[in-house]
């Protein structure tokens, strides 16, 4: 095969009669120099022109994509052709198409011209070995440009990332595959056990490192910023310089006028930054470094196949076609992995870097302004003069006082402390209380706070200052909110927090030391007997708790908040239950549960000292 025939790959032109009229006949001594130096010129670009020419060729077809997307837009369409009739007159109508393949043409026809003018120069004539050089290196070139070519055909295939799904991927399952992954799965095993060698590539385990280590670096990363935009966007939804807090001016609107600077301009502006800087930066890579992943995960399948087909060749020393198409596909994809991944890797890491050194600007962007602003703040503020050490010691001093002064009122309070409140008892509840105190113990007394309606079957009803006695604190299921109490007479569930500790109150006669305490009373001093104290006026009263309608002449009706004068706490049968009682000059039973002591209208207080 003639070494010209491989550029057909690209473009095959034909080498026609003109050329051998265009051709220089046989140099005179005056043109040996020129040709000499058009040899040499072809010697000294032969890289560049490799370089530059076979990035050209592998883009070309996707170039051609491009036009025929560009004419169906004939508005740009016309913008493109009068452009290039301004820039290149003799394009003609051809246009955009015409001007992509002449570097296509151009570097197929070097090598040609070169052998051409080899053939018409004499061999002992001196520029004959440079233009035989020159002719050799460019046909190499060509070579090169289309294998080259190559492995970008076949890397095409797999840098593509599909996003298939579940139902797709088993429709592409069939026999042939199956047949493929398993013969490979057989040859990793046996590579695992040992059975047969594995195929070493020391330069391509140390590009695939870097590579995957880049990668992590930037998958890495991009959950940071990630996880950074998402606390930034909570951090925004708060209004501190909104909340009011009924304290004009001072240092307390300084903050706020802060707190609104920053929310409103400066994190919105850093996220809006960090958004266009960095994030959409850091997807772009992440996204580029897809192909190469799938290169390399594709070259595994493919070296697996490869050690498959060379063992076969040396064992039996032929191959099938699907066979040698493997070796060749997996040749190809290690060449040009080896050949690009070092750039790949080497300009991932710059992107990376730059991406770095941005979030670092932006980020010390932020705390300066943020500073300055606060700054601006600060020197509004008193005490703003003093050094750091200075104010840590001031407010030191401050915390300690206040400490101080918050133990001492707790002393001053705990002295002056009142007895706890203690619910007036309902009428004709004494000897209820004191059955419950006298059975279960004053530990065990609790007092309602307020009226309980009982919805369920063991729920009770009680009206608020009744007492009762806890049984049990949590139900059946465990509940702890709901009790069991006994009330004297009833036993059920009330809610566990309408209730609170009974404080057994000393009688009068024991105040009085007339009697002797009962063994269930409680004496709040260790004195036999106290010294007498003055009388004082009434300091309750009996009021009806909620409205209550007689029903007939031996009773008489109520209006909640009334007053009334309890003759008898029972009635005629000695019944609690029913209470005598006096309103407004008439007299009649109305239930004990519609009434309640309350405090007079001039109640005993409590201060504190000076």
């Amino acid at each position: 095969e003639r070494p010209g025939r491989s550029a057909a790959r690209v473009l095959e032109p034909s080498a026609s009669p003109a050329l051998a009229a265009q051709s220089p006949g046989r140099p005179s001594s005056p043109q040996e120099p020129a040709l000499c130096a058009c040899g040499d010129v072809f010697l000294e670009f032969q890289e560049e022109l490799e370089q530059v020419y076979k990035v050209y060729c592998a883009s070309y077809e996707q170039a051609l994509l491009l036009v025929e997307n560009y004419q169906k837009d004939p508005e740009l369409q016309r913008g493109i052709q009068r452009t290039i009739e301004a820039v290149l007159p003799q394009a003609g109508p051809s246009g955009l198409s015409f001007l992509l393949v002449n570097p296509l043409q151009r570097v197929t026809k070097y090598p040609l011209l070169l052998q051409k003018i080899l053939e018409n120069t004499l061999p002992d004539a001196s520029a004959y070995p440079v233009l035989q050089r020159a002719a050799s290196a460019l046909q190499d070139v060509v070579t090169h440009i289309n294998e080259y070519k190559r492995r970008k055909e076949v890397a095409s295939r797999y840098t593509k990332v599909e996003q298939l799904s579940l139902r797709e991927r088993l429709a592409r399952i069939n026999t042939h595959t199956l047949s493929k992954k398993t013969t490979r799965l057989s040859q990793l095993l046996k590579q695992e056990a040992g059975l047969v060698p594995k195929l070493e590539d020391k330069e391509f385990d140390d590009l695939e490192e870097k590579f995957h280590c880049v990668s992590l670096c930037v998958t890495e990363l991009k959950s940071n910023v990630a996880a950074h935009l998402d606390a930034l966007e909570v951090l925004l939804r708060f209004r501190p310089h909104e909340s009011h807090l009924d304290i004009p001016g001072g240092p307390v609107a300084q903050y706020g006028d802060l707190a609104r600077d920053l929310q409103l301009q400066a994190f919105p502006q850093f996220k809006q930054r960090l958004e266009g800087l960095v994030w959409q930066p850091l997807c772009s890579l992440a996204k580029a470094l897809a192909g190469p992943q799938n290169l390399i995960r594709k070259r595994l399948d493919k070296l697996l196949d490869f050690e498959r087909a060379e063992e076969k060749l040396s064992e039996v020393g032929s191959v099938t076609y699907e066979e040698e198409a493997a070796r060749h596909t997996y040749q190809a994809l290690n060449s040009l992995l080896v050949a690009e991944l070092p750039q790949f890797n080497q300009l991932a890491v710059q992107w990376l870097r730059q991406i770095l050194c941005t979030l670092v600007t932006l980020q010390g962007d932020l705390a300066k302004h943020v500073l300055q602003r606060a700054e601006s703040s600060l020197a509004q503020l008193p005490h703003h003069h003093l050094s750091e050490p200075a104010f840590r010691d001031l407010v030191a001093d401050t915390l300690d006082q206040a400490g101080h002064q918050l133990r001492s009122f707790q002393e001053n309070f705990e002295k002056v402390l009142p007895p706890p409140t203690t619910w007036p008892l309902l009428p004709g509840a004494e000897r209820q209380v004191q059955a419950l105190l006298s059975r279960y113990g004053p530990g065990k007394l609790y007092q309602v706070t307020s009226n309980i309606s009982g919805s369920g079957t063991l729920d009770l009803t009680l009206p608020r200052g009744h007492v009762v006695a806890l049984l049990q604190n949590k139900d059946t299921k465990g509940n702890s909110s709901r009790w069991l109490v006994d009330t004297g007479g009833h036993r059920g569930y009330v809610p566990a927090g309408k209730l609170e500790l009974y404080h057994v109150a000393p009688s009068e006669e024991d105040l009085r030391g007339q009697a002797k305490p009962h063994e269930n009373s409680r004496q709040l001093t260790p004195e036999p007997t106290l010294a007498p104290v003055p009388s004082v006026p009434a300091v309750t009263q009996v009021v009806a708790v909620c409205p209550f309608a007689a029903r007939s002449s031996h009773e008489v009706s109520l209006q909640a908040g009334q007053q009334v004068t309890v003759l008898e706490a029972q009635d005629k049968k000695g019944n609690p239950e029913w209470s005598l009682v006096e309103v407004n000059g008439q007299r009649g039973y109305v239930p004990s549960s519609f009434l309640a002591r309350v405090p007079g209208p001039a109640p005993w207080g409590w201060s504190l000292p000076s």
